[in-house]
């Protein structure tokens, strides 16, 4: 059985556990400090699959004008494929960095270093050459993703901005769902299997750094 669906079928164990005892995954609480407490998850695999819990109803939390809604509990450690900051777009305000990230094999140097990586418009992209990918296309897929970050706070948001291409980078926090008063929307996948608009992560970080 391939590594990546051990992987999957142990995630899939775990979110059975969390329901078995008591139907208490972790919730989303404000903390003394007015932000938003870390979900209480086990470490991440090295540079494996993101881990993921998805949630029920939550309570709506107010981030810069913007009301976030969590979706999931969410922590992973995975390889910066590339970094694009953002200033004048409309989710700049709340998420100023998109990280494009990999895990698994996507995080071997070896395996994206043939691809040819770029972010805009919020979208991560690649490339590959006559040769062909390095990897299948729905492991490269299911393998890498572009994140955007919404930092909790000053010191997420210097850590944010210290991280490079080619860097690991760890990190918890909860997918959101983001909106404002005039009706903007911005949601979240929940699928690490899914490509093309909607396919990427919008986090609520509470903790990362970098290695």
């Amino acid at each position: 059985m391939p590594r990546w669906l051990w992987i999957t079928l142990l995630l899939a164990v775990l979110a059975l556990f969390w329901a078995a005892s008591g139907g208490d995954p972790p919730r989303p609480a404000v903390g003394a400090s007015g932000q938003l407490d870390c979900p209480t998850l086990p470490a991440p695999e090295r540079l494996g699959t993101p881990l993921q819990v998805n949630l029920g109803d939550a309570p709506v939390f107010e981030v810069a004008g913007h009301q976030l809604q969590p979706l999931a509990a969410f922590a992973l450690e995975a390889r910066v494929l590339r970094r694009e900051d953002y200033r004048f777009d409309r989710g700049a305000a709340i998420s100023p960095t998109d990280l494009a990230l990999g895990w698994n094999r996507m995080a071997d140097p070896a395996v994206y270093q043939q691809l040819d990586i770029s972010q805009r418009g919020r979208w991560y992209h690649y490339r590959w050459g006559a040769q062909g990918p390095p990897i299948p296309l729905p492991e490269i897929i299911r393998s890498s993703a572009n994140m955007h970050l919404v930092p909790a706070d000053a010191a997420v948001a210097a850590a944010l901005d210290r991280v490079r291409p080619g860097q690991a980078v760890r990190l918890r926090g909860w997918l959101v769902e983001v909106h404002d008063r005039e009706g903007w929307r911005w949601r979240s996948s929940l699928s690490r299997e899914d490509s093309g608009d909607g396919a990427c992560e919008l986090i609520y970080v509470c903790e990362l750094s970098s290695y």
